[in-house]
């Protein structure tokens, strides 16, 4: 059996596969958009796209479960 037919490699490759779209989704979202004007306002850094999605979406859940 080869490493790359291995179920693990495939999982990976599905999960980075549905992270890519749900990342594009978040970014084109109001909400996100938001946010992330108003980082850019505070003078913050840019960071990568997935970096800021994280970001995002951590604070959101912080938020909500406050």
């Amino acid at each position: 059996m080869s490493l790359f037919s291995s179920p693990a490699i495939g999982q990976f490759s599905e999960d980075s596969q549905i992270w890519e779209s749900l990342k594009s989704a978040i970014a084109s979202s109001s909400g996100f958009q938001r946010w992330q004007m108003e980082r850019q306002s505070n003078g913050n850094r840019q960071n990568s796209l997935d970096q800021q999605v994280r970001r995002y979406l951590r604070e959101t859940l912080e938020t909500l479960a406050y």
